[in-house]
């Protein structure tokens, strides 16, 4: 067996310092380490490291981890010190002599495992309430789905078009130390071949690329944007999306970004200057006026609207602990009601996109299916979903137009 990597007494205190923060006050594990590093700024990118992928990687396996454990979730620090140990050798390596592993130094991780595979929810690391809703709605292909969405998600970039092409970025990352490969599911997207802060590189302050999903990029092209359209994003948050639709419409036409946060919109701003967008206009929406005012005025209407996240969770792995039944009823309940409101912008003749990145159908085809019951004036063109256990984290799209 190769040597064990040193473990570091203050670096262990910081990943405890992270669990109990996340689980103890709710807070989702990357603002808790962000928090953490920030404090330290001595840390190198090393250390760094090492508090961020045992924080995630322990927060993504915590249901399995107790189990191994055979004792009930707590949030005391003697118990996730344990726990940390549990994980550690669960990673094939050796603890150190600390006393604070003591109890579970040399358990047979391996045999207990062995136990409890047979049941996909623990070892999967699932609730149970959530895998049996995934289960029922998503049959057979739940069993990989679920098993993916444990693999941490790669870094996709978007290539920002109206600055500079593909190839060209490519070449500027090699330069920049930062090797990556083109994404073969569009003419834009890139895959780092490592992890790295992409916020400091001189290609990114140039605005020549945004952080984005490779499944997330597939939806701004689906609305079937031209420059010179009116295009409204009405869930357009910190305005990925809008920056995508811009790009796609060559900085033609016009482009209204709304969000119910309008701090999300001020970051769209900072995002738009530094991408050289000028088509885009943001729009809080303060009440029911806000919609009302532009009733029938959109050539293209995209809602991307709030939804349980359970198609990002290689990426918050958090999701599966804080999504809970309630939220589900009342994200469903949130999603047709805007799909009834927000579908009022929408002139005659004109394409709407409702998108998601949930893997639920109820969050997804079946909004889709009620909506289109109440407004025959709407009809799908097509609908897409990909899912986690494909190439990308998942996400659904419908494409609809009004007759």
């Amino acid at each position: 067996m190769s040597q064990s990597p040193r473990l570091h007494k203050n670096l262990v205190a910081a990943v405890i310092e992270a669990l109990e923060t996340a689980f103890g006050k709710g807070y989702y594990a990357d603002k808790v380490i962000e928090r953490i590093l920030k404090r330290n700024p001595k840390w190198g990118a090393r250390d760094r490291g090492f508090i961020a992928e045992s924080t995630y990687e322990m927060v993504r396996w915590w249901r399995l981890l107790w189990e191994l454990y055979g004792k009930e979730p707590s949030l005391k620090r003697k118990d996730l010190y344990r726990l940390f140990g549990i994980w550690w050798q669960w990673q094939g390596h050796d603890l150190p002599d600390w006393p604070a592993f003591d109890t579970v130094r040399g358990l047979n991780i391996a045999a207990r495992f062995k136990e409890l595979e047979a049941d996909l929810n623990i070892r999967e690391s699932w609730p149970d309430w959530l895998a049996e809703v995934a289960a029922e709605e998503l049959g057979d292909a739940w069993p990989a789905i679920a098993k993916a969405s444990n693999i941490p998600a790669e870094v996709f970039l978007r290539t920002n078009s109206l600055k500079i092409d593909r190839n060209s970025l490519l070449k500027q990352l090699e330069e920049e130390n930062c090797p990556a490969r083109p994404l073969e599911a569009n003419e834009v997207g890139i895959i780092l071949e490592k992890r790295k802060n992409t916020f400091r590189l001189p290609s990114f302050q140039s605005g020549y690329f945004e952080v984005q999903d490779g499944g997330s990029q597939m939806i701004a092209p689906y609305l079937e944007v031209e420059p010179g359209m009116r295009v409204i994003d009405a869930c357009a948050g910190a305005g990925g999306k809008a920056l995508h639709l811009a790009a796609l419409m060559e900085n033609k036409g016009q482009i209204i970004a709304m969000d119910v946060e309008a701090w999300k919109l001020k970051e769209l701003q900072k995002r738009a200057r530094r991408n050289g967008v000028h088509n885009i206009e943001t729009r809080p929406i303060e009440n029911a006026k806000s919609i009302k005012r532009l009733q029938d005025s959109a050539d293209r209407l995209l809602l991307d609207v709030p939804c349980s996240g359970t198609g990002v969770v290689k990426r918050n792995p958090d999701t599966k602990w804080k999504l809970k039944p309630e939220h589900l009823d009342r994200v469903r309940k949130i999603q047709a009601d805007i799909l009834e409101d927000y579908s009022k912008m929408l002139k005659s003749g004109g394409k709407m996109v409702y998108a998601t990145c949930s893997i639920l159908r109820s969050e997804n085809e079946t909004q889709v299916e009620r909506f289109l019951e109440k407004h025959p004036e709407f009809s799908l063109i097509r609908q897409e979903r990909v899912n986690p256990s494909e190439w990308s984290d998942g996400f659904y799209m419908a494409l609809l137009e009004k007759a």
